[in-house]
């Protein structure tokens, strides 16, 4: 069957409200702070590394994983919920839970606090994307899902440029003013830093809520209705993925469940003690399970199987059109390999450009926050554009779009992470987020577009974790890990993930060949796994 043949009906007269278009630009400022509150630990990495006495594996811990695990792991149920249950709401949750934690950040006092004030910015941030990528989908049509998708997905330049020049900003003039930290409570910079940007999303959080709630699937034909329990099958996801209440979980699917989920927990623990001896990466800290990098790792890898197991027996199409479809797998990992560059290279830049251009925070947060906004905005918005003109052309055309994100940005950061010269490193800079932002509008549109409505919040919570587990646990972790070695140096550090861009190559060609049928097919498929007919 070739591309034409298989490509889905593509409605070119819906009309698109006004509200949408209104209710879009909210999501963006929340995802702007969102990315703001996640971001601005770059700018302040190199303070926090002198005043806490950590080293660089630890920073790309504290971004990546610490981060991560309770990101994707909380988005699990929360990408359930968000099936379910309004999705304004939950939003709304999120945006004041993860603000406050941010603004907790600011009083941390040693490495195991703020990690534990960063886990909580990972879970209050779980939130957003399941609802918005489901309000999204439901405020736009089929063709216009990747645009709207992607300047959603602007947010995250926009936000981290953002928050470079803030944190930059905060931090000069708040050691300027308090050489010794505040008389009050002997606040550093970066701690000031923290609750600067903290604060505002709880004033965001009422203007949130005033949203309307779009009906879900209407605007595709497939209306949804409400589902009259809507926080039953989050309770039920959230005891899936908790390791301990996950054997219980197992048991009820009988002993050969249980077995097989006792042997990859411990077979998880294996490998992660493993890791940490042969390489020597564990940070000796009091709450050494929080803060050992592969430890936590194993335990998210682990919750992810318990859940994907449970979605298995529970909802079978779901599972079907997800982690039982290659194509969706192949689309999601791949993507998952242009974030393991792309979270590196953002969160490292800043840490990176600070230590060899010798400039001020102030004056670095303005040009490489600057620079790289305007780069990922451009890149996502018309990879955004790029990947919907193809997609009508092809089914095929916005795995395209991922593929040119994942190798078109190397030749550039290789020159970007070795020249001598700051102003070359800052235009290079521009370039390479702007490539790498490409990719992401596509790769959101593209697990939509595979999953039944109803699914779209789980797809979206699948999606991330390639993103999260894959790039952001990894990514920034590994040039973290590799510059900490014998004084490596941050440039190797950034440079070594180009390792992973073979493995995103294969997964990507072989999206390109399963991705046309898999689009044609996701009703059919959806009901040969035992969903039932609309309207039946």
């Amino acid at each position: 069957m070739s591309d034409t043949e298989s490509q889905p009906a593509v409605d070119t007269d819906q009309p698109v409200p006004a509200y949408s278009w209104y209710a879009l630009s909210v999501l963006v400022v929340v995802y702007v702070l969102n990315f703001i509150d996640r971001q601005i630990l770059s700018i302040l990495a190199n303070d926090i590394k002198a005043d806490l006495g950590v080293d660089d594996a630890y920073l790309g811990f504290l971004y990546g994983t610490a981060f991560a695990i309770f990101y994707a792991l909380f988005g699990i149920p929360l990408g359930k919920l968000a099936d379910s249950w309004k999705r304004v709401r939950l939003m709304t949750i999120g945006l004041a839970l993860w603000s406050a934690m941010t603004a907790v950040s600011g009083f941390a006092r040693d490495a195991a606090t703020l990690t534990i004030a960063r886990i909580g910015v990972g879970v209050g941030e779980a939130t957003a994307s399941p609802s918005a990528y489901s309000l999204i989908s439901d405020w736009f049509p089929a063709r216009l899902r990747a645009t709207a998708l992607a300047i959603y997905s602007s947010g995250i330049y926009i936000g981290g440029g953002i928050s470079l020049a803030i944190g930059g900003l905060v931090v000069d003039r708040w050691n300027a003013a308090f050489p010794q930290g505040d008389p009050v409570l002997g606040l550093a910079g970066w701690q000031a830093a923290f609750i600067a940007v903290g604060v505002p999303g709880l004033l965001l959080a009422i203007w949130v809520v005033t949203l309307r709630e779009p009906v879900r699937g209407a605007i595709d034909g497939l209306e949804t209705a409400e589902d009259p329990h809507p926080f039953k099958g989050f309770v039920r996801e959230l005891y899936t993925v908790i390791p301990g209440f996950t054997f219980f979980g197992a048991a009820a699917r009988g002993g050969k469940a249980l077995a097989i989920n006792i042997a990859v927990f411990i077979g998880a623990l294996a490998v992660a003690l493993g890791l940490t001896n042969i390489l020597g990466s564990g940070p000796g800290f009091i709450f050494a399970p929080i803060t050992d990098q592969w430890l936590l790792l194993a335990i998210g890898y682990y919750a992810v199987f318990c859940w994907a197991s449970a979605l298995r027996e529970r909802d079978y199409p779901t599972f079907a059109l997800t982690w039982g479809s290659p194509a969706f797998l192949c689309t999601i990992l791949g993507y998952g390999t242009v974030a393991f560059m792309a979270y590196a290279a953002s969160y490292w830049g800043a840490p990176y450009a600070e230590r060899t251009f010798e400039v001020s925070k102030a004056e670095l947060g303005f040009w490489l926050g600057g620079g790289g906004a305007a780069g990922g905005f451009l890149g996502v918005i018309l990879g955004g554009r790029m990947a919907d003109a193809l997609f009508t052309r092809f089914s095929s055309g916005r795995i395209w779009v991922i593929l040119f994100g994942l190798v078109s940005p190397i030749p550039f950061a290789l020159v970007q992470y070795t020249t001598d010269s700051f102003t070359l490193f800052l235009i290079l800079n521009v370039i390479t987020s702007a490539l790498a932002a490409s990719a992401l509008g596509a790769a959101a549109a593209s697990s939509q577009a595979l999953v039944l409505p109803r699914m779209r919040g789980t797809a979206t919570a699948t999606f991330f974790l390639a993103t999260t587990l894959v790039g952001l646990a990894l990514g920034p972790y590994t040039a973290g890990y590799v510059s900490a070695q014998d004084d490596a140096g941050l440039s190797v550090g950034v440079l070594s993930t180009l390792w992973i861009t073979p493995v995103g190559l294969l997964l990507l060609i072989t999206a390109i060949r399963l991705v046309p049928r898999a689009n044609a097919t996701v009703l059919e498929r959806a009901q040969a796994a035992g969903e039932p007919k609309p309207g039946g």
